[in-house]
Order: structure tokens, then C-alpha cells, then sequence
């Protein structure tokens, strides 16, 4: 693709061009190949008065669902709104109260809005380059906001077949963009699946070839770009919208002029609240079933606003825009290449999807070993025990308390014996108010000035749990992480801990700001708030707090992201061993080294509800090791709930059983025997499935495959399951139906179209794609798995440490063809190198209605994968003989289902099954 430059053409060209009082298309340039047309223009720019009355253009009725909001910014003034050149029209935004905006996203028909011939910027040049175009803009109408950025410039970068990149900056000075790492690179490009269309009065559209449905379409002229505000709007091609961060809701979003906030905040998770995370970046399904996404690099405070048109506005309030837009076209297609561009996520150690224990309120060693010695002997598996703050002493980070929690390393030592682990929390702020020379932490990074200052240069003091003050260490500071993989080093040499929790590293502070208040400034108040009408700092530190890197305004997002980088590098380093870390705050890319979960939920059936979205969600985001307190971590819980929540809970990527110090406990053992029954049962079912679990984390890690899928992800054509979010899928194979409603005597989850079974009966359903009826026990859920697939499967021990020397068992359901597949990643489970050293095993299963073959790609962990029995759901003729390598072996044909002994054979051979 040859470069563009306005400047090398003649005069005489120019002129020819030109047309009086509009925007003179002075080159068109057009790039054509079997696989799309890109049509590029290079504009040259006209004058444009400041308008004192309104716009002619105004008498043009543009519909409600069409309007782009001129004046976000509130209260809406008609005045101001004629003086940025906009149209007005009193409408529903009027009506919308401050205090509305608490407890509502509704925002209302924009009574200030654009005109269809509004420009803001207008287009001065463009150059056309080997992969894309750079454009430069300049701002031809005040937007009302405070330094307007004059001239900004446009680069799209094609960065492969599939996906695109668009970064808005300022043309004349640098401004704060988040340095996480990008995996991407530019590749050749052969079979587009989009075109781009950029035209002279400033419409960018990218559309999908096939289909030519939008995949992101914006008017250039109406960007706003100024200091502290930032708005840019596309149309989308349809309302079924997923993503914009974390927020307690379903899945799918609204497009009723609703906002998404995007701050990270410590407070409860309540609805039309921004949460713990801030993930940028949406999934769009389109008219028939292919699917894009787009993602915003910018770490800044945001709020995203869907309208009916349907359209999304992005309005960061700094930095810059950097959009990357991805074109699948499946969904799962779309997650593979936003986690190719901020990273994979990390792979886990396998005794981390074992289930886990906690509760705040132990407050002694010999409490905490009761709790999970009465549940160890009511036969429930447990692989992870855990303790919140009151383990440590006077909530210090890296102690333990030496009265209440003695012996301690010993009893960690203990666990370890047991094929148990431990994980220890962390939070980000340290105390400097203990005495001179007895608390390592602070005495260290203060003696390197490591951290974040006031805005008069002092380390700036906040209130968290410790007795006094606590500071934060910098970790945009490179010197900060090799002074927190010593404290960690230090505290390892103590407690030979398994993982850390990292909690309160929003970051959150009690008090709001600082103990002394935050300065009076433009970026402690900025003219535009995201959110709730309550100022940024709220339940966190000044906005002009000083970190190395920048100030907080622009960090803020990213402390959660770099805490966890940190952390992640020094286990490594520690425990030579892969790195289990649980995040509360959470930023795009976090997944390459932690895990997250959804904070401090009530122990109420609609919070209950909302952690299948949530967790949907962040398999989307590129984290796929994340799950919620079972049966909730604020107030009382009931036997009803547990139960229901112990059964669901067993099938969350990271299972964990956590409440308050305020409640009552609530781990499986203390509840009763329903409760205890719902575990034990949903328990053994997953750790059999563990093998199936595990490679899917393989996929993630590898290919940025999500763990947990909701059912469009399988099945993007069937509209019907666009708006489900109360039931899941484990990878492609495994249905998970649960009742998450009281009194609960049956479900009626929505079966796609294919061949199904029971997981437990073999019991054969073949769907079209309906509603499905189905009694429910009062401790199970319902377990189906889709034809076509063959899962491994292990028998369950007391933990994964005993679990993984037991026998191997494969399901194979065939589908509607008699066939089947599947696959077995086996290693370790914990060493960090497996992938380099190909120390790993790579087992393909293959199955028609002959028999089924067990062949390897790869085979470099050697260790007993004996098989113990091959299950036969679906096999349509009769079966008098089978044998495994030409050998007889015997079976047992049940009333749904064959079983197959295969005693005595190992996965670590290939085997070849035969059925006649």
C-alpha cells in the first residue's frame, strides 16, 4: 500500500477540487482488492464563525434515539448549549435530579444535542501509509469544555485479517497513556473481514465485509478532545451489548440511556454502581450472529453511555483514545484476540481449582483449625485454606499475630502435609506510624522514598484497618516491586504460604482523600464527574496525589494492575512455582497475573444471581480464575441459600466459601446436613470434571480461550440465548443449570439446539432450542453435557493432591453423527516451565459409531494416567463385543448408557476402543 501526502499534489489539482463554503475533497484515493476497499480522502479545511444563535441545521428534526449529548456536562443550560453551537429542545434529561443519579443509570433524552451538520473538528489533511492512514484535525467549534485540544491527530493501524487499531491524540503535546504491556503485532494482511471508509465531512466507518454490518461508525466532527473530557460515539449494529467493566447486573446491557460508570471503587456491590474492576472494552452481536468488540485503552475515570439508536459514547475524562476494534467473528474469536492484544492470562496451578475456606472472624489459629478440621472429618474436600485480616498482627501487612495465631508456620507446614495449601492476604497501604525500626515495610520504602506523595511532596496518609495511618507504596515506581518482592521473600522465610489475596487496592481509604483533606483544583474536581455526584476521591486518596509515574487521576485504575504484576513476579521468583493471586481491583490485562473475585456480596438470591454474569463477564475481560463468596460474605445467610449457593458455587472457577465477622458461620459443616449434602454432592462432581476444568484453563492460557462461557458463545446464531445469564457453560461441552430462586422445586433453563444428556443418567434430550422443565432436588443442580464432545474425567479424592493419583474415567457423548471429540492437557500441575520444557501431555480423544481412538500430540510428563472406565452416552446400534488395542474387555450396557472397563490401560498409550 503506497503513502498518501496532500502536500505533493499541484496547486492546480487542489484548486480543481474545491467546491465554495464546504469541505473541499481534494484527493480521493482508492485502495481496492477481492477482500474489501478502503476509500481515503484528504481534506483541506474552511473557516468557521462561532455561531451566536441556533444553528439553521437545528430546524432539521433529528429523532430522540439519534441525538449525541453536547452538554454531558450538568446542569444543561440552554444558553451554553447555543453557545457550543448546538441544537435544543427541552427533553428528558431535564427531569433527571442529581440524586436520581445514584441509584439509576437512566440519563435521559439529551436536550442538547448535536445538529446533523454540526463540526467541531474538521478534517485538514490525511496521508495514507503502508498499514492505514494518519489524518490530523482541527477544532473549528468550542465545545464548552476547558482547553479544547486545537489540532489532534487520527492513526489507523490495520493490524491483521481481524482487527484494527484507532488512536486519537493530541498533535502538539504527550499526554498520560497506560504502559501496559500490548502482545500484538502488524501482520500481513490477506483476507480482511472488514472494510474502512473514512469520508470528507468526517464520517469513519468500519463495516464487516461479508455482512455489511457496523462494526463501529463515528462522525469525527463531533469529538470532543479536551483536557478533561473526552467523547467520542459510534453506532453499533445491535443492542445486544456485553462488557464495560464490572457492574452488578446481567449480562447483557441496556441501551435505555444508560451509564456505565468505569472508576475502580472499594464500596459494596450494589446496582448502577461502578465496582472493583475497570475492563473498557464491550462485545457486540450482530444481525445474524457474528460478533466484534471494542477496547479502550485508557485508564482514566469514564462514563460509557448507551442509547437506543443504538450507539455507545465514550467519555474518559483524560488521556487519550485508543481504540482497538476486533472482528472475531465469533464471540469466543472476539476474546481471543482482545486477550492477544493485552495478554494471555496466566497459567494456574491445578490445586487452585480445588475448593476453598475463609471467614473473616476466626481470630485465633485454633478457631481456624477447628472450622476446617470439622469440615475435613464431614468428608468435605477442601484444598485451600485461608485467612482475612484478623490473623495479622494489629492488621499489619506481612505479620501474623504471635499470640492468637502461634505456631503458625508450623501449622502451615501441617496443611502442606495434608496435600493442603495456604493463602495469604495483602493489602496495598502499609503503617508509618509503629516505631522506628520495628516494621520492616514501611522502614525500607521510606528509606528509598517509594511512596505516593501529597500534592505538597509528603507521603500521602490515608485510614484503612491498621491502628493509625496507612501509606502506599508506588508501584509505578520501578524500584517499588523489587522492594515488594522482598517483603514478600521475608514474609515467605515465615509462612510458607501458597498464594496471596490482594484486597483494598482500589485503592480504598476510609476516609476520603486524605486525613488532611485534598487541595482545591481543577483535577480534584473536574467540570465533567463520572458517576454518582460524589467527588473521585470519595473512599480513596487525592486525585492530585503524586506517583512516579503520573499523578492519581490517570494512575488510579492502574494500581490494583500493578500490585498484582508485582506480586505475581516475586512468587515466581520466591517459590519457583506458578503464582495463584486473587485481586479485588482489577484493570484490562490483569488476567496475565491474577485472578479476581467479586467482593463483599450479600448473602441475599439476587446476589446470588448476579455472580454468574459477573463471572461471564470476566471470562470476557481475559480472567477466567474468578468465582464469588459462596453463600455471600455480608450479614446472615440461611440453610436455603447455602445450599442452593454451595451447589452452584461448586462450579465457579474459583470455589470459595467466605463471610464476614459479623455473621454467623456458614461453612458447610456448621449449617446443617442439607447444606452439607448440596456440597459434598456438587464437590465430588467437580473434582471428577477437574481434568475437563484444567485443560480449559490450558486453552486460556495458550489461545485466550474464556473458562465459563454463556450459551451465545456456542451458539451466536440462536437470538434466544443473547439475553441468558442464569445459566453456563463450562468450555463447550458442560451445561450448568442451577435454581437460583427460593422454594424451588423445578427450573426451566433454555436447552440449545443439539443432542444433550444428563451428566449423572445418560438420559439423551435432543433440543431444537427450547425451554425445558426439569424437577430439581433440593441440594443439585442439573449438569448436561452436549453431544459431540468427550470429557476426561478423574476420580475425586479429598483434595487435588489425592485426586490426581486416581484413575482417569472418559465420557464420550456422541452427537447426532455418532461422533464425538475432546481433548487432555496433563503436567504437574505447578511447575512454571512446563510449556518451555514441554514437560506436558497432549491427549486427543476421537470418536464415531465404531469405537473411539486416544492418540497424543505430545508426551513429556511422564506419570500414571491409568483408566478405569470409558462411559458410552448416545450409541444408537447394539453393541455385542468391544474390545480396546484388539483385546476383549467387558461392559456393562445400562438402561442410558455403556460402560466400558478399561482397567488395566493407561492414557499414557494410545489406545484404539472398538464397539460391534
Amino acid at each position: 500500500m503506497e503513502g498518501f501526502n496532500y502536500a505533493s499534489m499541484t496547486e492546480e489539482k487542489r484548486r480543481s477540487n474545491c467546491k465554495r463554503n464546504t469541505l473541499y475533497a481534494l484527493a480521493v484515493i482508492v485502495v481496492g482488492s477481492a477482500v474489501g476497499t478502503i476509500i481515503f480522502f484528504a481534506i483541506h479545511g474552511t473557516s468557521f464563525k462561532k455561531p451566536d444563535k441556533p444553528d439553521e441545521s437545528c430546524s432539521i428534526e433529528v429523532p430522540d434515539n439519534e441525538k449525541f449529548d453536547c452538554h454531558p456536562d450538568r446542569p444543561v443550560s440552554e444558553k451554553e448549549c447555543l453557545k457550543r453551537g448546538c441544537c435544543y429542545k427541552p427533553a428528558s434529561d431535564l427531569t433527571v435530579k442529581e440524586d436520581d443519579l445514584i441509584n439509576s443509570r437512566f440519563l435521559g433524552v439529551p436536550s442538547c444535542y448535536y445538529s446533523s451538520k454540526y463540526v467541531g473538528y474538521e478534517i485538514t489533511s490525511i496521508t495514507l501509509t503502508a498499514d492505514g492512514i494518519v489524518a490530523h484535525l482541527n477544532r473549528a467549534t468550542p465545545s464548552g469544555f476547558p482547553k479544547d485540544i486545537q489540532n489532534v491527530n487520527l492513526e489507523v493501524t490495520l493490524i491483521d485479517d481481524a482487527s484494527l487499531r484507532i488512536k486519537i491524540t493530541d498533535a502538539n503535546a504527550t499526554r498520560f497513556e497506560p504502559d501496559i504491556p500490548l502482545e500484538y503485532s502488524i501482520k500481513k494482511k490477506s483476507k480482511k473481514l472488514y472494510d474502512v471508509d473514512l469520508q470528507p465531512d468526517g464520517w469513519l466507518n468500519i463495516t464487516r465485509k461479508t455482512t455489511g454490518a457496523i462494526v463501529f461508525k463515528t462522525q469525527l466532527s463531533r469529538l470532543v478532545f479536551s483536557d478533561q473530557f473526552l467523547q467520542l460515539s459510534t453506532y453499533t449494529s445491535s443492542q445486544n451489548l456485553y462488557g464495560l467493566s464490572e457492574q452488578k447486573e446481567g449480562l447483557r446491557k441496556s441501551f435505555n440511556w444508560a451509564r456505565y460508570t468505569i472508576f475502580n471503587q472499594g464500596d459494596l456491590p450494589v446496582p448502577n454502581r461502578n465496582l472493583y474492576g475497570t475492563h473498557p472494552f464491550y462485545l457486540v452481536v450482530e444481525p445474524g450472529g457474528d460478533a466484534n468488540g471494542v477496547f479502550l485503552l485508557n485508564s482514566n475515570a469514564m462514563d460509557v453511555v448507551l442509547q437506543p439508536a443504538p450507539a455507545v459514547s465514550l467519555r474518559p475524562i483524560g488521556g487519550i483514545f485508543d481504540l482497538f476494534i476486533m472482528l472475531g467473528p465469533t464471540p469466543e474469536d472476539v476474546v481471543r484476540q482482545y486477550t492477544g492484544i493485552v495478554g494471555r492470562p496466566a497459567m494456574i496451578p491445578y490445586w487452585s481449582l480445588g475448593f476453598q475456606l475463609c471467614k473473616y472472624g476466626y481470630f485465633s489459629l485454633n478457631a481456624t483449625d477447628e472450622v476446617l478440621q470439622r469440615n475435613l472429618d464431614a468428608g468435605v474436600p477442601i484444598d485451600v485454606q485461608w485467612n482475612d485480616i484478623d490473623f495479622m498482627d494489629h492488621y499489619l501487612d506481612f505479620t501474623y499475630d504471635p499470640v492468637t495465631f502461634a505456631g503458625f508456620p508450623e501449622w502451615i507446614n501441617g496443611l502442606h502435609e495434608k496435600g493442603m495449601h495456604y493463602v495469604a492476604m495483602v493489602s496495598p497501604g502499609v503503617s508509618n506510624t509503629e516505631p522506628p525500626g520495628t516494621y520492616p515495610p514501611y522502614d525500607e520504602a521510606a528509606a528509598k522514598d517509594l511512596f505516593v506523595k501529597d500534592a505538597y511532596g509528603k507521603p500521602i496518609e490515608s485510614k484503612v484497618w491498621n491502628t493509625n495511618f496507612s501509606v502506599y507504596p508506588d508501584f509505578s515506581n520501578p524500584e517499588t516491586p523489587i522492594y515488594w518482592a522482598k517483603q514478600i521473600e521475608k514474609y515467605h522465610s515465615d509462612l510458607d504460604f501458597d498464594g496471596i489475596w490482594l484486597d483494598m487496592n482500589e485503592p480504598l481509604n476510609f476516609n476520603n482523600g486524605t486525613v488532611n483533606g485534598c487541595p482545591t483544583s481543577e483535577i480534584e474536581d473536574p467540570q465533567y464527574l463520572p458517576g454518582r455526584p460524589y467527588p473521585l476521591r470519595t473512599l480513596t486518596i487525592c486525585m492530585t496525589a503524586k506517583h512516579n509515574a503520573t499523578i492519581h487521576y490517570n494512575e488510579h485504575n492502574l494500581v490494583g494492575y500493578r500490585e498484582a504484576h508485582a506480586t505475581y513476579d516475586a512468587l515466581a521468583s520466591v517459590r519457583k512455582k506458578r503464582p495463584f493471586i486473587i485481586s479485588r481491583a482489577s484493570f484490562a490485562g490483569q488476567g496475565v497475573h491474577s485472578g479476581h473475585w467479586s467482593g463483599d456480596l450479600t448473602s441475599d438470591w439476587e446476589d446470588m444471581r448476579y455472580t454468574i454474569p459477573f463471572m461471564l463477564a470476566f471470562n470476557m475481560y481475559g480472567m477466567p480464575m474468578v468465582g464469588s463468596d459462596i453463600c455471600g460474605f455480608r450479614l446472615n445467610t440461611t440453610m436455603e441459600l447455602c445450599t442452593r449457593w454451595q451447589a452452584l458455587g461448586a462450579f465457579y472457577p474459583f470455589s470459595r466459601n467466605h463471610n464476614d465477622f459479623d455473621t454467623i458461620e456458614q461453612d458447610p459443616a456448621a449449617l446443617g446436613s442439607t447444606v452439607l449434602e448440596a456440597t459434598l454432592q456438587n464437590l465430588k462432581s467437580r473434582y471428577y470434571l477437574l481434568p475437563y476444568f484444567y485443560t480449559l484453563f490450558r486453552n486460556s492460557h495458550i489461545n485466550g480461550d474464556t473458562t465459563v462461557r454463556p450459551l451465545f458463545f456456542e451458539f451466536p446464531s440462536d437470538e434466544n440465548t443473547y439475553g441468558i445469564d442464569e445459566e453456563f457453560l463450562w468450555g463447550p461441552a458442560l451445561l450448568v443449570m442451577p435454581a437460583l430462586y427460593p422454594n424451588a422445586k423445578e427450573i426451566k433453563p433454555y436447552i440449545p439446539k443439539g443432542i444433550w444428556y444428563d451428566f449423572y443418567t445418560g438420559e439423551k434430550f435432543a433440543s431444537k432450542g427450547e425451554n425445558r422443565t426439569l424437577s430439581i432436588t433440593p441440594t443439585g443442580l442439573h449438569l448436561s453435557v452436549r453431544g459431540g464432545y468427550i470429557l476426561p474425567l478423574q476420580i475425586p479424592g479429598n483434595n487435588t493432591v489425592e485426586s490426581r493419583q486416581n484413575d482417569f474415567d472418559l465420557l464420550v457423548a456422541l452427537d447426532e453423527n455418532q461422533k464425538a471429540s475432546g481433548e487432555l492437557f496433563w503436567d504437574d500441575g505447578d511447575s512454571l516451565d512446563v510449556f518451555e520444557n514441554t514437560t506436558y501431555n497432549d491427549i486427543v480423544f476421537k470418536a464415531n459409531e465404531n469405537g473411539v481412538n486416544v492418540t497424543a500430540t505430545k508426551r513429556g510428563y511422564n506419570h500414571s494416567m491409568d483408566l478405569n472406565e470409558i462411559k458410552l452416552f448416545g450409541l444408537i446400534k447394539s453393541t455385542a463385543n468391544v474390545t480396546i488395542n484388539g483385546e476383549p474387555v467387558p461392559f456393562d450396557e445400562k438402561e442410558k448408557y455403556i460402560t466400558i472397563n478399561a482397567e488395566g490401560y493407561s492414557l499414557n498409550t494410545d489406545l484404539n476402543v472398538v464397539w460391534y
